[in-house]
């Protein structure tokens, strides 16, 4: 089941006339003479709303009623009342895809898609950093998000950090808590992950073609079966789900919450201004500080995160000695 933001706008027409008359009931006849189709069009686009999670009552005599909205991140709930200039301005979702990153990457070479948001609710496929499993179940945001950056090649490193930043943020809005911010793209909520960013980017010329992100978030998501399922993997630290904190907060919200903040954050690094998102990224960092145990091409290192660098890099002081770390797992330690 593949749904994008411009097709079916019949369905959409509908939906959207039953979204604003949702106190009273309407009947097929005032649905086809206001929008102008046909009963029997009117009845099909109701069955496919209802098989997309909308609770439309039905009574004879009476007409159509919406009850509730569905809580799938369609193409057209993303898109609706999205304050937003360009990011998720037109959007796509997969009922099921092996990973929404390697459907992004297939469309950005398009210029068209700038901005684009491809949404799964699981993918079968999802990957992490260095080529690992991500473990994508119903009930999880999964999403990607094609971009066209004009700022400088060397900014793409910071990227990661800067996008974590606005996820911070849309989830401090929406659920009033402030998640931790772990080196290099990871959220956590009392040391365990919540959720992790994953960023390809396409060089031309030493110029930047696209850059898609990849952003995973433990929803509303079995805790106990992730964990079992990733038992005993390299840098495994727990699984957290923000429906443990707040079950109210509808997946939605978040979603056009963090397109915004990303967006505002995409404007600051194209400004240059670079500091002031290291400066809120340090604040609520849970690495800067720590002694930390860090695995790297160059092999391991240990030592206290003292900062990160202008580009990203996570500055580590090992007895006077100081080491800049671009890429690599790390791990807190407790001394």
């Amino acid at each position: 089941m593949i749904y994008n933001s411009f097709d079916n706008p019949g369905l959409v027409k509908v939906l959207t006339f039953l979204q604003t008359h949702n106190t009273e009931y309407l009947s097929g006849q005032d649905l086809s003479d206001v929008l102008r189709i046909s009963r029997v069009a009117v009845w099909k686009h109701i069955k496919k709303i209802q098989e997309l999670g909308y609770t439309v009552e039905s009574k004879q005599k009476l007409g159509y009623k919406l009850i509730s909205n569905s809580e799938l991140l369609l193409p057209w709930e993303i898109t609706s009342n999205l304050k937003t200039k360009k990011i998720g301005q037109q959007a796509y979702y997969f009922d099921s895809i092996d990973s929404t990153q390697n459907q992004a990457l297939k469309m950005a070479e398009d210029p068209a898609n700038e901005g684009a948001v491809i949404i799964a609710a699981r993918q079968t496929g999802g990957r992490g950093r260095s080529g690992r499993k991500w473990v994508s179940p119903k009930g999880g945001i999964w999403i990607s998000i094609i971009l066209q950056p004009e700022f400088d090649i060397s900014i793409t490193t910071l990227f990661p950090i800067a996008s974590a930043l606005a996820l911070s943020l849309a989830i401090e809005k929406t659920f009033l808590i402030k998640p931790e911010l772990k080196w290099p793209n990871d959220l956590t909520i009392k040391g365990k992950k919540l959720a992790g960013m994953l960023v390809d980017v396409s060089l031309e010329s030493n110029k930047i073609e696209n850059l898609v992100l990849g952003v995973g978030i433990n929803f509303d998501v079995n805790v106990k079966q992730i964990e079992k399922s990733l038992k005993g993997t390299p840098n495994f630290y727990g699984v957290a789900s923000l429906s443990e904190q707040n079950q109210k907060v509808k997946p939605i919200q978040l979603v056009q919450t963090f397109l915004l903040e990303l967006e505002k954050i995409y404007k600051s690094l194209s400004a240059k201004q670079t500091k002031k998102i290291i400066s809120e990224w340090t604040q609520r960092s849970s690495t800067i500080g720590k002694n930390v145990e860090l695995n790297t091409v160059d092999g391991k290192i240990k030592g206290k995160a003292v900062k990160v660098d202008e580009d990203g890099a996570l500055i580590v002081s090992d007895n006077n000695k100081t080491h800049k770390i671009i890429a690599g797992d790390i791990v807190h330690l407790s001394k």
